[in-house]
């Protein structure tokens, strides 16, 4: 048996022919580009690359090998692909994308929506964003909210859409997907949860508890502690809040903040119930502008894929060529299509950027939807 320094030995030969006939296919490939450049052509071709495959496995004698060869074939055609967008970029065919840059957002006599009441942690966010003065009016729903811009009653919308400890807000993830409504901004808001009743209660009473899903979430350890609480869900904090004045009862209880507690004359019967003292949520703001700052640094997508063996793996692979730091996944299903997903996707970068408009560009030609769903 040959002695591992020889088999080393060996297999640097075997690599160094790989990495020439590399450079040697990669030249082909830019060949490649240049013609369909020239003459209008697309540059993922997804029967061609199949029959491709399929072509390299039946040369393999060895059918141990056959599945490896086809993965190192796929990465092959990957790489000339991402090769070619480049090159397309470089001869401007890349396009515009159908976004305006902006030095800053007009945010003078605005008016903006959040879901909810007053006192809810969305108008919180709200004066957090564009200052205490602003305009701004609530709704009973999320969806409500949305509407409201793309009908330009609004100008702006804050929604939440993630939170530190219960995770993703996904039914505002799905509109963003139903709407034409694009994120501008964002803010993250520290989440102080109280327990507040009518004055006078006391925690020993509290027989049923109101907050919003993902404010009963938020509590759970607290909740767990206290078995004999009901747990009712409500649209909002704020709403819990007022649903204990309007019932009246020292029994009801509401998990909410501190400053719903105030605006509506409750009474905190135990601060801080939240699981996580390091509990925020982070809110977008929405418009039905697709305008982007100049200065904005994150990009937020989403898209489907073919329901096949390896389609994330190569979309992925975008970012990863393009030097981009991707910082966030989500996926959601997709609405009439059992098993099928679609995912959202934080990453890195400005809508201006050469190495963006490659990643969009190789994205939007092998997903079987992609949609930008802003830049801020």
């Amino acid at each position: 048996m040959a002695a591992l320094e020889e088999l080393r030995n060996e297999l640097d030969e075997i690599d160094a022919q790989i990495i020439r006939l590399y450079e040697q296919r990669m030249k082909v490939c830019g060949e490649v580009a240049d013609f369909k450049i020239q003459n209008g052509r697309k540059v993922y071709d997804r029967t061609r690359e199949q029959q491709k495959l399929a072509a390299a496995a039946k040369q393999v004698e060895n059918p141990e090998y056959k599945k490896g060869v086809q993965e190192l074939f796929a990465l092959l055609m990957s790489v000339s692909r991402k090769l070619q967008y480049q090159k397309l970029s470089e001869n401007g065919v890349l396009g515009k994308l159908p976004f305006i840059e902006t030095d800053r957002l007009d945010t003078e006599n605005v008016r903006i929506v959040f879901q909810g009441v007053e006192g809810a942690y969305s108008q919180a966010a709200m004066k957090q964003y564009f200052g205490e003065d602003v305009r701004g009016y609530h709704v009973h729903t999320w969806r409500e909210a949305m509407e409201a811009i793309e009908d330009g009653a609004a100008d702006f919308a804050v929604l939440p859409i993630e939170n530190s400890s219960a995770g993703a807000v996904n039914e505002v993830y799905d509109l963003l997907v139903e709407f034409e409504n694009y994120i501008v901004g964002e803010t993250v808001l520290p989440v102080n949860h109280v327990l507040a009743g009518l004055p006078g209660s006391k925690e020993e009473q509290i027989m049923k508890v109101y907050s919003h899903p993902q404010g009963l979430m938020q509590c759970e350890k607290y909740l767990y502690g206290h078995a004999g609480m009901e747990k009712i869900s409500v649209p909002n904090t704020a709403v819990a809040a007022r649903t204990v004045v309007e019932e009246n009862d020292p029994t009801h209880a509401a998990i909410c903040s501190a400053y719903a507690a105030e605006v509506y004359g409750l009474e905190i019967l135990r601060e801080r119930v939240n699981d996580s003292s390091c509990n925020s949520t982070r809110f977008i703001i929405v418009t039905n502008q697709k305008i982007f700052c100049k200065e904005a640094r994150k990009i937020s997508i989403c898209f489907e894929l073919p329901h096949q063996s390896g389609s994330l793996y190569q979309m992925l692979s975008h970012f990863i060529y393009n030097d981009l730091n991707m910082t966030k996944i989500e996926s959601r299903p997709v609405e009439d299509r059992p098993w099928e997903y679609r995912f959202f996707v934080d990453f890195e970068g400005n809508l201006a950027d050469g190495a963006v408009k490659n990643a969009i560009r190789g994205l939007r030609e092998e997903a079987k939807s992609l949609k930008i769903l802003g830049n801020y």
